[in-house]
């Protein structure tokens, strides 16, 4: 397979598998890390990271959104410290996300002539957000389509896989998973009680493996 995609990369476990899927496939990503106003850097500075060790091209810009109702952007919102679950995310869901990152990865594409984008929206995530499910990726890869010169096509490749398996399936590809972010948190290491903390771990539980950043930061 020869094309280039770009690739909508936060740092964490699930675009940085992606990100590397696509290395391993032969074909040219590029990384499009978006700054929206989340209160740390932390997921961006291992895309930055990744992005390097994986020798693959890095897009980095700045959209600020301007919600108030997300405890991912507003400081004053706390975030819920408990298992992942419907009820307990909602207050993390930044009003149309993927919508409003893929528009640009879209623009991207047509601008630099590629006629791919690729997300890394999964099952795990279809409950609690709209822009994860199968419904609206097809619809907006129609609508993509329609709307450039390139016919730009979106791929979510792992949209109906379990984040367990996408740990499973970079862990045999060797994905850096030390050198990624999940935590809502922006601290020293992951908090180990929010809900993507939670859900991170038994991830890795399901793949049968321990998790690298775990291992990195018990020997610091």
């Amino acid at each position: 397979m020869d094309k280039r995609v770009i690739v909508l990369h936060s740092g964490g476990v699930d675009s940085t598998t992606l990100l590397y899927h696509y290395v391993r496939q032969g074909c040219e990503p590029i990384s499009l890390t978006i700054c929206y106003g989340q209160k740390h850097k932390k997921e961006i500075e291992c895309a930055r990271k990744t992005s390097k060790i994986f020798q693959v091209k890095h897009l980095e810009i700045e959209i600020p959104l301007p919600f108030s109702n997300s405890a991912l952007l507003n400081s004053s919102i706390e975030v819920p410290k408990s298992d992942y679950t419907v009820e307990t995310q909602k207050i993390t869901v930044v009003p149309n996300r993927n919508m409003i990152l893929l528009a640009y990865a879209i623009g991207f594409a047509e601008d630099l002539k590629c006629g791919y984008v690729a997300y890394a929206a999964h099952h795990n995530d279809r409950a609690v957000y709209p822009d994860c499910r199968e419904e609206f990726f097809y619809a907006l890869n129609v609508a993509s389509m329609l709307g450039t010169y390139q016919n730009v096509k979106i791929e979510a490749p792992f949209i109906s896989w379990t984040k367990g398996e996408i740990v499973r399936y970079g862990v045999s590809l060797g994905v850096p998973y030390e050198y990624t972010w999940s935590c809502y948190e922006g601290g020293e290491k992951p908090c180990g009680q929010c809900g993507t903390c939670h859900e991170r771990r038994q991830a890795f539980e399901f793949a049968g493996v321990p998790d690298p950043l775990e291992i990195k930061h018990r020997r610091s």
